[in-house]
């Protein structure tokens, strides 16, 4: 870092302040810090060198962006980064960097939650519960059984791991094919913006169907007719990514005509998921609140993350987790 002013960070924040901050304000190489919500942005941006996005999915950003004359670094404190890939950020020189890591186990771990509840019908068995019914019923294996994971980042790298500890078989779908890779086996190509001859082919193998990709332009309503109509009627799909990736209405319609089995869907289009929505009603449905990767201490691992990266900016040192800008998410293994 050049020699100078000490260097201004704003934090924008939502309901919270990040836990632990005091440890923020008080490193001496600061020039100060401000907190912000999202009205004040705007006023607290002129002059400020570094900002940290704790409002999770906050647009904010975009609306204070000609007041960033000095913005230099960006710290997001979220695996995907689609409410910042704005023309006037990708464009400029500002580096970007995510929490990625943080949440790729936790998350897998959601998702092998969500098969296994599937597969032993837990969800119906919990019905049966509440109403006093004893219903003895067959449910499924899960040894056998073969998932796709449509994102070979991180965060489907740990759930092809967790799926295939449990003796399932994994295929990856990701922007190249490859063969022998030690978390999917084989990896096949996918045209994310039309869905693509590999992935067309792959779709019906697959038991689970499960999307852990990052929400781009190429990714954005992937999943919609066509890919459902590839899809086995005996097949589930998850979706632990962002909910754009799916074209919701063309769901509900496979859902309500047996297209495919079931869906478990943790993102939304838009969030919260409105309570006029089919989602919540329909059978072989599993919602839940935007939580597969929250866990008991993930915030103080988000605010370590960033911490580091701080320091790193500080120091002059490379940051970790540098999104590329032009394809919306950290590139590399």
């Amino acid at each position: 870092m050049s020699h100078g002013n000490p260097p201004r960070l704003v934090v924008l924040y939502g309901d919270d302040l990040p836990p632990g901050h005091e440890a923020i304000d008080s490193d001496p190489r600061l020039g100060g810090v401000d907190y912000v919500t999202a009205d004040r942005l705007a006023e607290a941006l002129p002059g400020a060198q570094a900002l940290f996005v704790w409002d999770l999915f906050s647009e904010a950003v975009t609306a204070a962006w000609p007041k960033a004359d000095s913005l230099r670094w960006i710290h997001a404190a979220t695996a995907g980064v689609d409410n910042l890939m704005f023309p006037g950020l990708v464009e400029s020189d500002v580096v970007v960097t995510n929490s990625r890591g943080v949440f790729d186990q936790p998350m897998a771990e959601y998702v092998l939650g969500l098969v296994l509840s599937f597969a032993k019908d837990l969800a119906f068995s919990r019905d049966l519960q509440r109403d006093r019914v004893w219903r003895h019923r067959e449910t499924e294996r899960v040894g056998g059984r073969h998932a796709l994971v449509i994102g070979t980042g991180p965060i489907g790298r740990a759930i092809a791991r967790q799926l295939r500890a449990v003796g399932m078989t994994v295929e990856g779908a990701g922007r190249t094919a490859r063969a022998g890779d030690p978390d999917f086996g084989t990896v096949v190509a996918s045209a994310f913006d039309t869905g693509g001859p590999d992935l067309d082919t792959a779709l019906p193998r697959a038991d689970y169907v499960v999307l852990a990709a990052p929400y781009t332009p190429a990714t954005r309503d992937l999943i919609g007719t066509r890919a459902l109509g590839r899809m086995r009627p005996t097949a589930r799909l998850i979706n632990v990514a962002r909910g754009r990736i799916i074209v919701e209405d063309e769901l509900v319609d496979a859902l309500r005509d047996g297209a495919i089995a079931g869906a478990a869907l943790d993102v939304f289009a838009d969030e919260p998921l409105p309570g006029s929505s089919p989602l919540w009603d329909l059978p072989g449905v599993l919602v839940s609140p935007h939580m597969s990767g929250d866990v008991v201490g993930w915030r103080g691992e988000l605010v370590d993350l960033f911490a580091d990266n701080l320091d790193r900016f500080l120091d002059g040192r490379d940051p970790r987790n540098i999104v590329d800008k032009r394809r919306g998410y950290v590139s590399g293994p």
